[in-house]
C-alpha cells in the first residue's frame, strides 16, 4: 500500500510503486515484487544498487566524519580530485552535488574565464536543440527543449541555440560574443541521440582557432556509461572544461566540474563555493566508485553486455515494425517506437521491469554496468512480450 504523498509537491508523476530495497541489478517494491532496474536510478547506479566496495567505504566513513565544510582540507576529497585528474584530461576539480550544480559552475567558470582573458565582450554560451543541462534558471535556459522552460520567464541571457549534429550551422557561432560551446555526446533525454564524430571535432577546431572553451556536460554519459569512463575519449578530442555526476557517486549527491589548469585559474577564493559539494561522505562514494569502475574489469563488462544488448535489440527490430531503431553508446541505449514510449514503459514495470523514456517515442534502456547476459535476457523476454502486445493492441503488421 502507497502511504499518503500530500506533502510533497507534484513535481514527478510517479509510478504506483515505492521501492524500499535494491542490490546490483535488482529492486524490490513495498510488496516485495522484484524488478530488474534498467534505469539504474537515471544512469546514477552504474554499479548497481548498494555496491558492496562502495558500501564498505561509505559505512566505515560514516563512523568517522559525515560533514565539515569547505573551510577546511578534506583528504578524501582531495584524493578524489586527484585520482580524476588523473584518468582525465584535466588538471583542477570542482565538487558540488548534482549535475545543474556542476554545468551552472561551468557557465561561470568559461564567463569569468574570458573576462580575464581579454574578451570582455564575450559572454554568449553556446548549446545544442534537444539538449538537457540541468532545470536551474540557467541550466533551464541553456537546455535545448521548450518545454523545460515553461511559465518560468524571465529566462537569463546569453544562451545561443543551434541544431544539433550541423556542421553548417557552427556558421551561427558569434566569436566575439562568445565564450563556450556546451555539448552532450550523447543527448540523453533527447532521445539517445550520439554526436557524428565529424561534427564534433569540427566544432571542438572552430572553438579552439577562436579562443572559445569547449565544454562536455558528460552527467549522463560518464563514469563508464558509453563503454568507455568518459564518452570524449570515443571522439578524439581534449575538452576544456567537462561537467560530471549521477554515477561518480554510487546514488550519493556529488558532481564535479573539471577544467585544465589556464581555465581553472579564473576561479579565484570566494568566486564560487557550495555548502555540501564533495564532503566527506559524498567524496568517499565517490572515490570507492571511480576505483571500482577503473580497477575490476567493469568496463570490459559493460562494453560485452552491451554489444549483447544492441544485436539482440537489432533482431526484435527486424521482428517488429513498431520498433524503427535503435541506437547510442555503451549502456547508454534508446528504442525509438512508433507508439508512445510511455507505454511500453507502463507495460514493462508491470511485467517486473524498469525503463524510461527519451522524449514522447523513444523508450531509454540505462542497466548498470555490472548487468549479466541472463540479466539482458530476461529484460528481452519482457521487451519482446510488450512490443508484441503494442503491436496485437495497435494493429501494427507483424
Amino acid at each position: 500500500m502507497l502511504v499518503n504523498n500530500q506533502s510533497l509537491m507534484e513535481t514527478y508523476q510517479r509510478f504506483p510503486v515505492q521501492m524500499v530495497k535494491g542490490k546490483g541489478s535488482y529492486v524490490w517494491d513495498s510488496n516485495n515484487k522484484t524488478y530488474v532496474d534498467f534505469t539504474s536510478g537515471i544512469a546514477t547506479c552504474n554499479l548497481g544498487h548498494v555496491p558492496n566496495r562502495v558500501k564498505v567505504a561509505v559505512s566505515a566513513q560514516l563512523e568517522t566524519l559525515w560533514h565539515c565544510s569547505n573551510l577546511y582540507h578534506i583528504p578524501v576529497q582531495e584524493e578524489l580530485a586527484q585520482r580524476l585528474t588523473e584518468v582525465t584530461f584535466g588538471d583542477r576539480v570542482f565538487f558540488c552535488n548534482s549535475g545543474a550544480e556542476a554545468n551552472e559552475g561551468a557557465i561561470k567558470l568559461a564567463r569569468k574565464h574570458a573576462k580575464k582573458n581579454n574578451k570582455p565582450e564575450a559572454h554568449e554560451v553556446v548549446t545544442f536543440t534537444q539538449s538537457f543541462h540541468g532545470r536551474t534558471l540557467a541550466t533551464l535556459t541553456a537546455t535545448g527543449q521548450q518545454h523545460v522552460k515553461s511559465d518560468f520567464d524571465p529566462l537569463p541571457k546569453g544562451f545561443n541555440h543551434l541544431p544539433y549534429n550541423d556542421i553548417d550551422a557552427l556558421k551561427g557561432i558569434d566569436k566575439d560574443r562568445t565564450c563556450a560551446v556546451l555539448l552532450e555526446l550523447v543527448q540523453g533525454e533527447g532521445g539517445v541521440v550520439p554526436a557524428d564524430p565529424t561534427w564534433v571535432q569540427e566544432l571542438a577546431h572552430f572553438c579552439n582557432e577562436n579562443q572559445i572553451l569547449f565544454m562536455i556536460d558528460e552527467v549522463q554519459t560518464g563514469m563508464g556509461r558509453t563503454g568507455k569512463l568518459f564518452a570524449y575519449e570515443h571522439y578524439n578530442i581534449i575538452p576544456d572544461v567537462m561537467t560530471i555526476a549521477k554515477g561518480l557517486g554510487s546514488g550519493f549527491p556529488i558532481g564535479a566540474v573539471i577544467a585544465k589548469e589556464e581555465v581553472a585559474a579564473a576561479f579565484t577564493p570566494g568566486s564560487h563555493g557550495t555548502t555540501f559539494g564533495g564532503n566527506p561522505l559524498a567524496s568517499t562514494a565517490g572515490l570507492a566508485t571511480l576505483n571500482e569502475i577503473t580497477q575490476n574489469g567493469v568496463l570490459d563488462n559493460a562494453n560485452k553486455q552491451s554489444t549483447y544488448l544492441f544485436e539482440e535489440l537489432k533482431k526484435l527490430q527486424e521482428d517488429y515494425d513498431i520498433l524503427k531503431a535503435v541506437r547510442g553508446k555503451g549502456l547508454l541505449i534508446g528504442i525509438e517506437v512508433t507508439c508512445p514510449a510511455k507505454n511500453i514503459v507502463v507495460e514493462a514495470l508491470e511485467h517486473g521491469v524498469l525503463l524510461l523514456t527519451a522524449g514522447a517515442n523513444v523508450v531509454r534502456l540505462l542497466p548498470p554496468l555490472t548487468l549479466t547476459e541472463e540479466e539482458v535476457d530476461r529484460v528481452l523476454k519482457v521487451l519482446q512480450k510488450v512490443l508484441m502486445h503494442m503491436e496485437e493492441k495497435d494493429g501494427v503488421k507483424q
